[in-house]
Order: C-alpha cells, then sequence, then structure tokens
C-alpha cells in the first residue's frame, strides 16, 4: 500500500497541473490543512532537481500568502473559522495564557513553527487573532519558510539520487519517520501551549 502511495505521488509530481498542486497544498497548509507541503515538494525536486529553486520558492510564496489566510482567520473571523481550527489542533482553551506572552514573543514562535514540523497553521491563527505585528509576522514567515524549503529543496537537489535511493529500499520506515514528524509537530503544540 506504501508502495502505491509513493508511486501515486510520484505521478502526481511529474503531472503538468503539479506547480498548482504544490501551490495550493503550500497555501492551504499554512492556515489550516493538516499535510505539510513537503508530501509534493520532495518528490518534486527528486524527479526534475534543477527546477529546485523554482520549487522552493513557490512553496515559500504560497506559504507565506496562507499565512496571511490563517493570520486573518485568527484577525477576523476567530469565533466563526479560528476557534474550531485551534479546537481541532486542541488548542481552543489556550488563548488567554498564550496571548499575553505571545504579543511579546510572538516573532520567535512563527519562525519556529514555520521551520520545523510544528503547526505553522496553529501560530498564524494565534498572530491575528492577538495582533502580532504584521510586520513582524511577514518577515519571520518569509525567513523561516524560506530557509525550510530552500535547505529541503537544496539538499534534495545536491544529493538527490542517492536520497531517492535510500527512500525507495526504506518506504515504510521513511512513511513511520513522517507519521512520527507530522504526529509529533501536533504533540508539541499540546505540549508547549
Amino acid at each position: 500500500m506504501i508502495r502505491k502511495l509513493y508511486d501515486w505521488v510520484f505521478q502526481l509530481a511529474a503531472h503538468k497541473s503539479a506547480n498548482w498542486a504544490l501551490a495550493i497544498v503550500s497555501f492551504v497548509e499554512s492556515s489550516v490543512f493538516p499535510i505539510p507541503p513537503d508530501v509534493l515538494l520532495i518528490p518534486m525536486v527528486l524527479a526534475k532537481r534543477h527546477k529546485w529553486i523554482f520549487y522552493a520558492a513557490l512553496c515559500t510564496v504560497a506559504s507565506v500568502a496562507g499565512a496571511y489566510l490563517g493570520y486573518f482567520i485568527g484577525a477576523v473571523l476567530y469565533e466563526t473559522i479560528g476557534e474550531p481550527v485551534l479546537a481541532f489542533y486542541g488548542k481552543a482553551d489556550s488563548f488567554e495564557k498564550v496571548s499575553a506572552w505571545y504579543n511579546e514573543w510572538g516573532g520567535w514562535g512563527v519562525l519556529f513553527a514555520a521551520i520545523t514540523p510544528f503547526p505553522y497553521k496553529v501560530l498564524t491563527i494565534f498572530s491575528g487573532a492577538t495582533g502580532l505585528d504584521l510586520v513582524t509576522f511577514t518577515l519571520v514567515s518569509i525567513v523561516g519558510r524560506g530557509l525550510r524549503f530552500f535547505l529541503v529543496s537544496w539538499l534534495l537537489q545536491a544529493y538527490g539520487l542517492p536520497v531517492r535511493e535510500f527512500i525507495e529500499k526504506r518506504l515504510g520506515l521513511m512513511f513511520t519517520i513522517g507519521m512520527i514528524l507530522l504526529i509529533g509537530g501536533f504533540a508539541a503544540v499540546k505540549l508547549v501551549f
């Protein structure tokens, strides 16, 4: 089953609409969607390593644009959309506790979430709901998301063939590590907030 999923993702990565799919996933992941764009970014870079800068830039731009949607949800639609999204991630009750700290240190939190598997969307919504300075939010989002996507893409471009062979020989292990990182990010939200 994992092999079929892997093959399907590689077929999707080679599809003529793959760039749009990558941009859309990067956009919605920053505000509401739980699956990171790396699911498409990795096979796309492995399939066309010469386009690694384009893919990293596309992910960064779309992700930062999506972060503004998360910010908007927090600032304008917190009660109708923001609270349910935060409740889904188990963080609706943490808002009051975190908001005072967040206005002072939120930029570091956004930077941390932008780089790591920590659910970035939680902090984009918190940023809007607490009124984090938009300039700070924008700068740390660009730096954090850019660092993450450019580093991943560069590593895949530089070491793509051995990485692809490693992944293909150990699909079960790679799937398990991916799931641990994804679940670990959500668990970190529960611990931090």
